[in-house]
């Protein structure tokens, strides 16, 4: 039996936009600052209807809302009411999500994810590098990958670890 929810919380979460956010146009306008436009919007031909799309490169771009989406970076909170609703909607975003992004793999897709929150103040440069490079590189690899665009590599987060490690040890 699905969840019931009040008019007024239906209401609310039909105004949240799934296309145009401005993540998805900041991703947009520095992939054009960067030479590469040419996409389709929305494309329904690809599993997920990717945020952009690049059939020829066979390059696909989700531009995951942090809160929607359940950010892996930022601990947010559920809602304080109504738990098992927004668990189970959460839950079904997510496999939604991670079908979507197997099918497009399983194809040759190269995937990259990109978070809401690797798109804000200091991050956004680097971010958009990183997203430049996936994008122009599509063509050199065989096969489907998944890609997380901006997020910090495990070996630089070691480095991280053991650089604080060390430094307390000094003191």
């Amino acid at each position: 039996m699905p969840h019931e929810v009040s008019l007024a919380t239906h209401h609310v979460m039909q105004a949240n936009r799934s296309k145009n956010t401005k993540p998805e146009l900041l991703v947009r306008h520095k992939l054009r600052e960067a030479g590469l436009p040419g996409y389709r919007l929305h494309w329904k031909k690809a599993p997920g209807k990717p945020d952009v799309c690049y059939p020829g490169r066979r390059v696909a771009v989700f531009v995951n809302g942090c809160y929607w989406h359940r950010c892996p970076h930022c601990a947010l909170p559920l809602p304080k009411s109504n738990v098992d609703f927004w668990e189970a909607k959460f839950a079904r975003n997510r496999a939604r999500d991670e079908r979507d992004q197997r099918l497009l793999v399983q194809e040759g897709w190269k995937v990259l994810v990109v978070w809401e929150c690797r798109l804000k103040g200091a991050r956004l440069d680097a971010t958009a590098r990183d997203l430049v490079r996936e994008v122009e590189d599509a063509g050199r690899r065989d096969g489907g990958r998944l890609v997380e665009v901006g997020a910090t590599a495990p070996w630089k987060l070691a480095v991280r670890r053991k650089g604080m490690r060390s430094r307390h040890r000094r003191r």
